[in-house]
């Protein structure tokens, strides 16, 4: 054990026994500590929180990646492709693709005795996986749509059923504007609730047969196929691959488009890429705030400490020794600020995470209660990155130990 560090233990446990000035302004260079990295962390839980829940539900009805025809525009009215594309079966056998899947959407009107209203039909097959729509699932249940015959039971929304004044097991009637116009009465066989107002009024979900039917496609035509991936961190590294793989060759001479959900609602991402922002300015400032609260604490600690300083440097100690003794104190200091820090902010976010105690409003924010994301890499980078920062920043303050002489010690007595 070198002697600066066992001074500082020294120190360390005699300012833990007594009380004065001191002990009170580094009581309070602590306490800032730990609650500026309390709010830094439960700020990074609630922004990366939001980020996924948010990505989620908009990936949830659409998908990662989308393969359409090339001549399809941004309208719900698309241009048929084969849905037996020679890729297919690799695409889904591709390292880092979770699942593929056809699906046709076609713009309709609902109608009732009393309402209208326009929705969008999303056809998919029997290979559609419906864990996005299970978990938000609040009456009824999931359609089960077979590779035979067709069925008419659906899946809408709360939103929309309580814009028509429907309820599970009703019927209603559906028209499409085409030539000639076309009716269809589906039933509801579930309702879900993602509190996603922007999509929850818009979607309902059929049999893709039906509007296969409707747009007097051949057998097996699709929109386009829905392709999710395992990490959305690296989906511009998937889209490029996809992209290889579903336009390098095509025998039915079809000129596809491969576009990402972020290029398909670049709205929506932008917006939750502004909050990143929000969070390093967060960051900044608290690192800030604390790195000068602990500044000022090893000040004071200095002033306190000239008659030792003095001692040490009479018996042959350098100034980098001294200097060593206050940055080890002060280091206990910032870890110990650290921990409580860590504790707070922890409990605070294990509370709203599974009790939700504060509550927002789903129609501006698309969630019911404040979203946490705990993530062991971000607390550890978080708790690292504040650790090193402030230790940095007092590096230079310590430098006025080697100010003071023997001689300035016993005049300062």
């Amino acid at each position: 054990m070198n002697y600066e560090f066992f001074i500082a233990k020294r120190l360390v446990a005699r300012q833990n026994k007594t009380s004065g000035f001191s002990r009170t302004i580094l009581g309070i260079a602590v306490a800032g500590i730990a609650v500026g990295i309390a709010v830094m962390l439960v700020s990074i839980a609630i922004v990366t929180g939001f980020k996924n829940e948010i990505s989620r539900k908009v990936v949830g009805f659409g998908s990662h990646i989308s393969i359409t025809n090339y001549d399809s525009n941004s309208s719900f009215e698309t241009v048929p492709i084969s849905g037996e594309q020679s890729w297919f079966a690799s695409l889904r056998e591709m390292d880092g693709i979770k699942s593929v899947s056809r699906y046709i959407t076609k713009a309709g009107i609902v109608k009732t005795d009393e309402c209208l209203q326009g929705v969008v039909f999303k056809g998919v097959d029997s290979e559609y996986d419906w864990s996005f729509f299970e978990e938000y699932l609040v009456d009824g249940k999931i359609p089960e749509i077979s590779d035979t015959a067709r069925t008419n039971d659906v899946l809408v929304s709360k939103s929309i059923a309580n814009a028509l004044n429907l309820k599970l097991g009703d019927s209603f009637a559906s028209y499409f504007i085409q030539n000639p116009p076309r009716m269809r009465k589906f039933t509801i066989a579930g309702i879900y609730d993602t509190q996603l107002e922007e999509f929850d009024k818009m979607y309902i979900l059929a049999d893709i047969k039906h509007l296969r039917k409707l747009n007097d496609w051949k057998e097996g035509q699709v929109s386009g196929f829905e392709v999710k991936v395992d990490d959305i961190g690296r989906l511009d590294e998937y889209c490029q691959k996809v992209s290889r793989k579903c336009c390098s060759y095509n025998p039915d001479d079809e000129m596809l488009k491969v576009i990402s959900i972020k290029d398909e609602y670049p709205g929506i991402f932008d917006w939750l890429s502004l909050l990143d922002m929000n969070v390093w300015i967060i960051l900044i400032l608290m690192v800030a705030v604390t790195g000068f609260n602990m500044i000022s604490g090893l000040l004071v600690l200095i002033l306190e400490r000239v008659n030792m300083i003095g001692i040490l440097k009479s018996i042959g100690a350098t100034n980098r020794s001294v200097r060593k003794v206050f940055l080890y104190f002060a280091s206990y200091l910032i870890v110990k600020g650290l921990l409580w820090g860590n504790v707070i902010g922890l409990l605070l976010c294990i509370l709203q995470k599974y009790f939700g105690i504060v509550k927002l409003d789903p129609t501006s924010y698309y969630v019911t209660t404040v979203p946490i994301n705990l993530d062991v890499v971000n607390i550890l980078i978080l708790n690292v990155g504040t650790l090193a920062v402030i230790v940095l920043m007092i590096i230079l303050p310590s430098f006025i130990v080697s100010k003071i002489t023997p001689a300035d010690s016993m005049r300062f007595d």
